[in-house]
């Protein structure tokens, strides 16, 4: 089984698929795997990152669930009249380091008895924690390290997202011990050059490098 790594998110649209993006840049040999995508227009999470980083196909694995309505993957499933189901979320067999993107938040119901942090704990891979910078990320973040602590779910550290906020930046991880790993900031035009300098620049790379080799 390879090494992988869960990005996940304090809420959704914080991030994740940006960094997720920018981290198969970074690391040459890494698959891309969004194991529950709901909402299929104007394009899957999968075909973003695709088209950000110009990668190609091979480096990028199917989803389990592929859930037309952008909603909670419990709703969207109901909608498309399915269920997730844990059986079929096993990890990928794979020699080369895997990249996981989540559903939203730690918190997101898959279905009604599962969360995505029921998920994490039966995987047992360290989780990279993207979070906002702006007001309210306080909270969120430390709750979701708390969730995330409560199952024994190791935490790798933080990629803060958007613009600076030093405060914000420090308080967080000062609170919670979590390592931070730096903040991707906003890009007015996002492409696969400047995605990889941005991530270069301002992300530990040679962190996450580490955990998955």
């Amino acid at each position: 089984m390879s090494k992988a790594v869960v990005i996940a998110g304090t809420d959704t649209d914080v991030g994740k698929t940006l960094v997720s993006a920018g981290l198969m840049l970074c690391l040459p040999h890494a698959l891309y795997w969004k194991p529950v995508q709901a909402g299929i227009e104007p394009l899957t999470d999968t075909e973003a990152v695709q088209r950000i980083t110009h990668l190609p196909e091979e480096r990028f694995l199917p989803e389990a669930y592929r859930l037309a309505t952008p909603a909670s993957p419990h709703l969207a499933a109901r909608l498309d009249d399915t269920q997730i189901e844990p059986s079929s979320l096993s990890l990928p067999q794979s020699s080369a380091p895997l990249i996981i993107e989540s559903a939203g938040g730690v918190m997101v119901p898959l279905n009604e008895h599962l969360l995505n942090l029921d998920l994490f704990a039966r995987w047992g891979e360290p989780v990279i924690l993207v979070a906002r910078t702006g007001l309210g990320t306080i909270n969120h973040s430390l709750l979701s390290i708390a969730a995330l602590r409560s199952r024994d779910i190791p935490l790798c550290g933080i990629v803060f997202s958007g613009e600076a906020h030093d405060e914000n930046e420090r308080v967080i991880p000062a609170l919670s011990g979590v390592a931070s790993l730096g903040r991707l900031p906003r890009m007015e035009r996002i492409d696969a050059a400047g995605l990889h300098l941005a991530m270069q620049a301002h992300v530990d790379i040679a962190a996450i490098e580490a955990l998955l080799s």
